[in-house]
Formats: C-alpha cells, sequence, structure tokens
C-alpha cells in the first residue's frame, strides 16, 4: 500500500533506491514530484496566464495594437525574461543541492547572491528597451509597429526589476518545498491584474498604456508577497537575514548564472525571433499576429513543462545533493514519462480544436485563417517540448548548464534557424517552412539531450554535487554543520 503523502519523504536517502521498479515505487516518486509540480504549474500558468489575458484584450483594440504588444512583449520583455529566468536556475542548482545536504543556511546566501548578479544584469539589458523602436526597424519590423512597440517597451521597464527579485525568490521557496506561498501570492496577483486590465484598458480607455501598467503591477506583486513571506519569520532555517558573505563569490557565482542564463535563454529566445522575422514576410501585421497567437498558446502551454523542468531541477539536486545516484535518475525518468503524457493530451486538443482556439484572441477573419493553418505545427511543437524541458531540468539539477548552453546554440541557430530561413525565403515556403525548420533544430537538441541523460554516471554527479556543496560553503566555515563536517558518510551514495 502507498504511503500517505505526508509521510512521504522528500528525500530518499538510500531507503528505495535499491528497491525494483514496480508500480508502488513510480507513485511515491510521482507524489514527491507533484509536491513541487502541482504548485509550480499553477504559478506559472497564472503568470504566464496575465499576458495571454492582456493580449485577449489589447486583441480586440486593433490589428496593429494586437501586433505592437505581441512585438513588445514577446520580443522586447521576452528575451530579457528568458534570461531572468536561466540565471534563476543557477540558484536552483546550488540551493537544491545544499538543502539535500542539510546545508540550510547556504540557501540564503545564494539568493542574495542572485539578487546582486540579476539586478546588475537587468541595469544592462535596460538600452534594449530604450532604443526599442530603432533596434525593432533594424531587424525588419514596419515603422508602424517599431514605433507603437518600442513606446510600449518603455512603460515594460518596471518588470524588469520585478523579475530580478520574482524568479530567485521562487527557486529559493521551491527547493525547500515551501510551494503553497507562492501559489496564494500567484493567484491574488493574477486576480488583480485581470481587474486592472478591464478597468484600465476598456473601462478607463487608457489602451496598451493600461496594458503595461496593469501587467506591471501584476508581476510586482508576487515579487514582494514573496519578499515578505521570507523576511517576516517564513524560512528561519535557511533566511537569517542580509550578510555581507553575500558579497564573496560574485565571480564564480556570477559564472554559473550567466551559463543558466544562457542555456535557458537561448531556448526562449529561439521562438521569439521566429516573431521577428515574421516582421519580414508578405501581409506582416497577419503573419505576427497569427504567429504571435500560436506562441502564446504554446508558451501557456509550456509553463506546466518549465513547472517540470523546475520541479526536476529540485528532486535532482536534492536528491544528488543527498548523495542518492539512484534516487536522482529514478526522479529523471519519472519526470520525463509524466511530461510526455501531458503534452499528448495537448497535442489531440490543439489537433481537435484548430479552428476554434484563435476565437480567444481575435475577430479578425484572415487571423483566425492564418492561426488554423499552424495549428498542425503549433500541437507537433507542444508534444516535442513536452520532453525537452523536462530533459533540461535534469541538467539545471546536476549543474551541466554551461555546456547544455553550446548543444543549444549548436542546434537552435546553426539548424533550425538556417534550415527554417531556407524553407521560408529559398523554397517559398512562408512561416509554415520558418516553423518546420525551427522544430527541427528542437529535435537534434532533444535527442542529444536524451543521450546525455540515458549515458549519464549518476553516481559520478552524486560525488560531484556533494564537492560542490563543500566548495559553495566554504566561505561560511563557522556555520557548518558539525555533523557535515565529521561524518562525510552522510553524504555518499549508498
Amino acid at each position: 500500500m502507498v504511503q500517505p503523502e505526508a509521510n512521504i519523504p522528500f528525500l530518499d536517502n538510500g531507503r528505495t533506491s535499491d528497491a525494483p521498479l514496480s508500480v508502488q515505487r513510480t507513485l511515491v516518486e510521482s507524489k514527491k514530484l507533484w509536491r513541487s509540480a502541482g504548485p509550480a504549474v499553477f504559478s506559472r500558468l497564472a503568470m504566464y496566464g496575465m499576458n495571454v489575458v492582456t493580449q485577449a484584450f489589447v486583441g480586440h483594440l486593433g490589428d496593429l495594437e494586437l501586433a505592437a504588444i505581441s512585438i513588445a512583449n514577446t520580443v522586447i520583455v521576452g528575451l530579457n525574461l528568458g534570461l531572468m529566468l536561466g540565471m534563476a536556475s543557477g540558484l536552483q542548482t546550488l540551493c537544491g543541492q545544499a538543502f539535500g545536504a542539510e546545508r540550510h543556511y547556504m540557501l540564503g546566501i545564494y539568493l542574495q547572491r542572485s539578487f546582486i548578479v540579476m539586478f546588475m544584469y537587468a541595469v544592462l539589458m535596460l538600452p534594449l528597451y530604450i532604443f526599442a523602436t530603432p533596434i525593432l526597424k533594424l531587424v525588419g519590423q514596419t515603422d508602424a509597429i517599431a514605433e507603437l512597440a518600442g513606446s510600449l517597451a518603455l512603460w515594460f521597464i518596471p518588470q524588469q526589476f520585478a523579475f530580478v527579485f520574482l524568479f530567485p525568490l521562487q527557486r529559493f521557496l521551491q527547493c525547500q518545498l515551501k510551494n503553497i506561498i507562492i501559489v496564494w501570492v500567484t493567484a491574488i496577483a493574477f486576480t488583480v491584474h485581470c481587474v486592472l486590465s478591464w478597468l484600465l484598458i476598456y473601462h478607463l480607455n487608457f489602451g496598451l498604456v493600461g496594458a503595461a501598467v496593469s501587467l506591471n503591477i501584476g508581476w510586482w506583486l508576487p515579487a514582494i508577497g514573496l519578499f515578505l513571506y521570507m523576511v517576516f519569520g517564513g524560512c528561519p532555517q535557511t533566511w537569517t537575514g542580509f550578510s555581507r558573505e553575500a558579497t564573496k563569490g560574485l565571480r564564480e557565482y556570477g559564472k554559473l548564472s550567466t551559463a543558466s542564463g544562457v542555456m535557458i535563454c537561448l531556448e526562449n529566445w529561439y521562438y521569439r525571433i521566429l516573431v521577428i522575422l515574421a516582421g519580414n514576410l508578405k501581409n506582416a501585421e497577419i503573419a505576427i499576429d497569427a504567429l504571435s497567437i500560436c506562441m502564446n498558446i504554446n508558451s501557456w502551454e509550456m509553463m506546466i513543462h518549465l513547472a517540470f523542468l523546475a520541479a526536476t531541477g529540485v528532486r535532482v539536486s536534492n536528491e544528488l545533493g543527498a548523495g542518492n545516484a539512484r534516487g536522482a535518475k529514478f526522479a529523471s525518468i519519472v519526470s520525463v514519462a509524466t511530461s510526455a503524457a501531458i503534452g499528448l493530451f495537448f497535442w489531440i486538443l490543439i489537433i481537435t480544436l484548430h479552428n476554434e482556439f484563435a476565437l480567444l484572441f481575435t475577430s479578425s477573419t484572415a487571423v483566425i485563417h492564418a492561426v488554423s493553418n499552424l495549428a498542425i505545427l503549433l500541437a507537433f511543437t507542444i508534444l516535442l517540448n513536452s520532453v525537452q524541458p523536462v530533459l533540461s531540468g535534469v541538467a539545471v539539477g546536476s549543474g551541466w548548464q554551461a555546456f547544455v548552453a553550446y548543444i543549444n546554440i549548436g542546434c537552435y541557430y546553426f539548424v533550425g534557424l538556417p534550415v527554417g530561413a531556407a524553407l521560408c525565403w529559398v523554397f517559398d515556403h512562408g512561416v509554415l517552412g520558418l516553423w518546420s525548420g525551427m522544430i527541427g533544430g528542437t529535435v537534434v537538441q532533444t535527442l542529444i539531450l536524451t543521450t546525455l541523460v540515458i549515458r549519464c554516471d549518476w553516481e559520478k554527479e552524486a560525488q560531484k554535487a556533494k564537492d560542490r556543496v563543500v566548495k559553495w560553503g566554504a566561505s561560511c566555515p563557522a556555520q557548518e554543520p558539525a555533523d557535515f563536517r565529521r561524518d562525510e558518510t552522510n553524504y555518499s551514495n549508498p
């Protein structure tokens, strides 16, 4: 009989790692996975849902307005969003492994280092917002779209700094299984955003500016809520206040954080470049509108699999930090299988509703027809992306970010983009060819990551995690738990 959820330890610590593969063991691991993935799915769907709600409101203002906010939100904000999400995954590696090794005080130090490094990057990325109009014109957007999107991008600057605090706080709390607070603050933010969107866009007629203001408030609310929860006693073991130790080792932390950012943002940017290239096609407004609707559906559904990325990273990093190689391997298998099953469900849903789902965003017959033509590619992209993010989660939990970044560069930008461009302009397949080629790059990347995970030496990865915990905790020797110093066999693989 399967243990009640409350009695299932989150860390295996060798208790089930030698047990034969069975339905019971799979169910136990699934419950552990869903303890992280369930709240993460809700919070990610709600946070991205704010963008979908905004686009749905703005889409009924006109085709130009929809194209402008699609470019500003999908490209300008999206490029920074991908970088910040990726950089926060470096925190997930360190916090997850430290939590597994029961070095709880280190999580607060890592969090503060993340704040510092990500704030510096946020400042460095400001020119992308400030000079959005000339940048968009340079990459081929029409003057009307570029000017309206560029002026709107300036209103999105506050979001950039919300990312600095929100994403690290989410990873910090997820690694110690404090997920319910994330759900609550996200639910409140989503509700406030929906009300504000209706009030500012329609009732008060602020249009695009109202959309930007409601999004800014929607992103800052959860960041403030999670920070207050942490500061006022929500994390007594892992947060003991601001410390000067956070300013030490910033260079080393910055390297891991940057590698994580490059790894994730190369994936995040990949399909956003598709929207930029669509601006060079005939009937650019229709092409961008149709593609951005499909990308929003894809991105919204992908929040589920990105939640599994985060949950897989937590499970793998916790087990490796605790020295349990077999537990990390089994967690990876269950995560991939679960996410793939969810992807198959949405593949069927998109195929079935290919003529209807565009009605959520627009009443334009031309755009609806264009979206219907792209539905098959959307369905297969969703299916493929149900596996790839989880494999990236294994990489995050294991600390492979720098290596995977090179894989992403090769597959996405030396395979997917050139093939897509050739199909689009040389063979005249338009946006269908562009998207098809880019899917090919994702297929190659998924096959490589699958091979890496299958051939992974998990015993070696567990030892690397132990060494990493010792190395990164060296700046605080006085706080090192005595049992960790005294008995290192606690962290060796059984």
